[in-house]
């Protein structure tokens, strides 16, 4: 099995996020951002933004001049336990800030050997983590962590998880049907959230995205009771904002441990 070729969104894609800190750490007395886009390739209207979260995840600082140069973070990508404790540590942080800001629990989760594992969760008592009533390794077709997960994978690799794991009915909302769910899955546009309508549980809705981290399949996805399911949209789309350091982060670990271990 294998993942689609071709990157994920653009702005939210780490590719460009590291093309804008080659570009930054190219220009050691500082650098503007004209320039910046001009050499990351990066569309100027959406390097604002960008900048803002480097900014904001220490990985870029902002002169008095207006210029950037290289932040403070940039300085734990040595090597040893003390740069591995240090990112992980800065992963924890960066969820449950993320919690806290959209008021949802908040969850990382990867695809490995042909199956789904949920490795880090933020949660709350105001923001409660979905209860595990079914196995999520075997219901990857009915929740928004599990559809974000195969939509990354080529057609082949969506077949053989769901021969291994029968499409089982657990709401009456959840999409047993193979043909059909394969068809959605192959329609999701890249950019967009996917989304649990309360098919893995009832009184649940749930939001998705792609956390693109290297070679590693993995998603960032959120939850909220069925009566805040009119904020979803809303907070799906912040989701989506939040996906691009997250990412950063996990590439620049580059291993297992800042992903977390299994749940």
């Amino acid at each position: 099995m294998g993942t689609k070729p071709g990157p994920a969104a653009p702005f939210h894609s780490v590719h460009y996020v590291l093309r804008v800190l080659e570009t930054v750490f190219r220009h050691g007395d500082g650098v503007t951002d004209t320039r910046i886009a001009r050499e990351s390739g990066l569309p100027a209207a959406h390097l604002p933004a960008l900048l803002a979260l480097l900014v904001r995840e220490g990985y870029v600082e902002r002169l008095p001049d207006g210029a950037y140069v290289t932040g403070d973070a940039l300085a734990v990508l040595g090597s040893g336990e003390a740069r591995a404790r240090t990112l992980e540590a800065k992963v924890r942080r960066s969820l449950d800030r993320l919690r806290d800001s959209l008021g949802a629990a908040v969850y990382v989760s990867r695809y490995v050997d042909g199956e789904i594992r949920v490795t880090q969760v933020a949660a709350g008592p105001g923001t409660p983590a979905v209860r595990e009533w079914v196995d999520f390794r075997t219901a990857a077709h009915a929740s928004a962590v599990g559809k974000c997960l195969l939509t990354q994978l080529d057609q082949d690799g969506r077949r053989d998880h769901l021969s291994r794991h029968k499409a089982a009915r657990l709401t009456s909302r959840t999409i047993t049907d193979e043909r059909a769910l394969l068809s959605r899955l192959a329609g999701r546009p890249p950019t967009a959230p996917v989304l649990d309508l309360q098919e893995y549980a009832v009184g649940t809705v749930c939001a998705a995205v792609p956390l693109t981290a290297g070679a590693t399949v993995g998603a960032l996805a959120l939850s909220l009771p069925v009566e805040r399911a009119h904020r979803l949209r809303a907070a799906a789309a912040a989701l989506g904002r939040e996906a691009a350091p997250l990412a950063l982060t996990l590439t620049v670990q580059g291993g297992r441990d800042a992903w977390g271990a299994s749940c």
